[in-house]
């Protein structure tokens, strides 16, 4: 699933990740609510993420769906 974030006074954050879109979006809600001052998230390759949660402007988290391969009829 694809996840991008937007942080403030810096470019776009875009990778994929392995956790489900409820856990990705879970884990952010988590962070802003709290108050926490970074959210981490890990991408498919197992690199990790610290986002700093004053800077996030968006978070667009992609459906779990699959790719299509192929043509559609």
């Amino acid at each position: 699933m694809e996840i991008r974030i937007g942080i403030a006074n810096s470019r776009e954050l875009g990778f994929d990740s392995n956790e489900t879109a409820d856990a990705v979006k879970q884990t952010i809600i988590t962070a802003l609510d709290s108050g926490a001052s970074y959210v981490t998230l890990a991408d498919a390759k197992g690199a990790t993420y610290f986002i700093p949660t004053a800077g996030i402007t968006f978070v667009e988290v992609g459906t779990d769906q699959s790719r299509r391969v192929g043509f559609v009829a």
